[in-house]
């Protein structure tokens, strides 16, 4: 078989279901792992009658669950317990997103698989982790958006709670579960022990606030949403130009004075109220007011042209039909297409972890039919 990845030879028997384990397992398959989808029989991952549908496909499940293998297993039958438990014994990694203490019920706990199977990396991600007062509650991607503060940290200021655009709490549990998977294969190789990894999708929040944290642990003062703006530095944030929006992340002293040159006002970067960030950040308000009066001369496609040749970052705001179109983003095969039996060609987010010595094809494979793979399994295993 052809190394897909550094994760090639490495088989996970996947039982996790949505969006934080199926995320995780995403990326391993996409590093080379094979990915065996362990699904309730019927329906299987709740994700596949989520839409947008094409053909009668997920395109939500499909883009998730691409180049995974699928087979249908009811593990409360004494049969398929018994298949599950075959694919154990050649599984490195068991990944699932259950409430604690739904395994155990099954016989499946961690504690008792470790002892059946000492080579077996354990993964789990639930919504608290499996410790504390909060370890047996539900918990969806809001729910955990609202808990973990980022919530309150976003939006305009003054206005309402904004959930952030995309489901942070799901894809940040699933992006730290894949790390910590990784990490314990390598103890694993190192030392031939095997570890539980327990990833809580609100320890993961928490974690993301890096900003928002420090600063309240530093200065007492409650974080709130303040739109575009950047909390601890000035100017980065969206500018009104004549016909739309930039983005300028002038990050220090330096580029603070180009950016003055750039505006056709070079005395600003001298003014005693912006000489310094912590200056330009008392003086906020004002400093925006400065920098937008000039941006307001010229449309967005002039500035962006005039400060980029000044060596400012900046960048213009781009729906995501525009962000999809751009040269970089094809550049890097960040676009890829899949070709389903029944929902035909579809465009997916490609794979943002380029490694050397290992492909990165335009094509991938689709996401598998539930119970697709039954018969190639059980062939394998010699059933």
């Amino acid at each position: 078989m052809a190394v897909r990845g550094p994760l090639s030879g490495i088989v996970v028997a996947d039982l996790s279901r949505i969006l934080a384990g199926p995320y995780c397992t995403f990326l391993m398959a996409e590093l080379g792992a094979r990915v065996i989808k362990v699904e309730p029989p019927g329906k299987g991952d709740d994700a596949r009658e989520y839409g947008p549908f094409r053909g009668g496909t997920s395109a939500y499940f499909a883009s998730v669950n691409r180049g995974k293998q699928s087979i249908a297993l009811d593990l409360k039958n004494a049969a398929d317990k018994k298949l599950f438990e075959r694919l154990l014994e050649m599984a490195d990694v068991l990944v699932e997103n259950y409430r604690p203490g739904a395994m155990e019920k099954l016989g499946y706990g961690w504690e008792a698989l470790h002892k059946r199977y000492p080579r077996l990396v354990y993964a789990a991600a639930s919504g608290f982790g499996h410790t504390g007062p909060c370890a047996h509650e539900p918990a969806y991607d809001m729910v955990v958006q609202g808990l973990g503060g980022i919530m309150s940290i976003t939006g305009p200021q003054g206005g309402p709670p904004v959930r952030i655009g995309m489901s942070i709490g799901d894809i940040g549990a699933g992006l730290y579960m894949a790390i910590a998977v990784n990490a314990a294969l390598l103890h694993r190789e190192r030392t031939g022990e095997a570890t539980m990894v327990d990833i809580g999708m609100l320890d993961c929040q928490i974690a993301l606030l890096e900003n928002a944290v420090m600063r309240y642990g530093v200065t007492g003062e409650v974080p709130g949403p303040l739109g575009a703006r950047h909390p601890t530095i000035a100017p980065f944030e969206a500018f009104a130009t004549r016909d739309g929006s930039i983005i300028i992340a002038a990050g220090n002293d330096g580029l603070f004075q180009k950016l003055c040159e750039a505006l056709a006002r070079p005395e600003m970067a001298q003014s005693p109220d912006y000489k310094t960030n912590d200056l330009r950040l008392h003086h906020q308000p004002r400093l925006k007011a400065e920098i937008e009066k000039e941006l307001r001369k010229q449309p967005t496609r002039h500035w962006l042209k005039a400060l980029d040749a000044a060596g400012l970052p900046c960048g213009p705001i781009n729906d995501i039909a525009e962000a999809m179109a751009h040269p970089q983003v094809a550049a890097r095969n960040m676009l890829v297409t899949v070709d389903d039996p029944k929902a035909g060609t579809l465009t997916l987010a490609g794979n943002p972890l380029k490694l050397s010595g290992f492909p990165d094809p335009a094509k991938r494979e689709p996401a598998p039919e539930l119970d697709a793979d039954r018969a190639a399994i059980l062939k394998e295993l010699g059933l």
